[in-house]
């Protein structure tokens, strides 16, 4: 999923929402799996998106499970295992 394909299905939930034609929980399960399918599908040449964390986690973009480990620390002060959740290194 791309990013604007992402903001459209976050749009829509939201304008459902508001219509109130969904309740909350539905539009947090929404917009939950709209990011989560981003997040395992971002493709930014050696960048991919890890995520950090044992009793709390997150996810992060980063070059490297290293730096990943690094940006997790510095942003949310999580550390732990390190797990690539996107397919930078896919073959061509």
């Amino acid at each position: 999923m791309d990013r604007i394909s992402a903001l459209r299905n976050v749009e829509d939930a939201l304008g459902e929402f508001e219509a109130g034609e969904i309740p909350y929980e539905e539009l947090e399960r929404r917009v939950q799996a709209v990011l989560r399918t981003y997040a395992t599908e971002f493709d930014a040449g050696s960048k991919a998106a890890y995520r950090v964390g044992d009793d709390r986690t997150v996810v992060v973009v980063a070059d490297s499970p290293g730096a990943a480990r690094d940006r997790a620390e510095d942003l949310a002060d999580v550390s732990g295992s390190v797990e690539r959740v996107s397919p930078a290194d896919r073959p061509e």
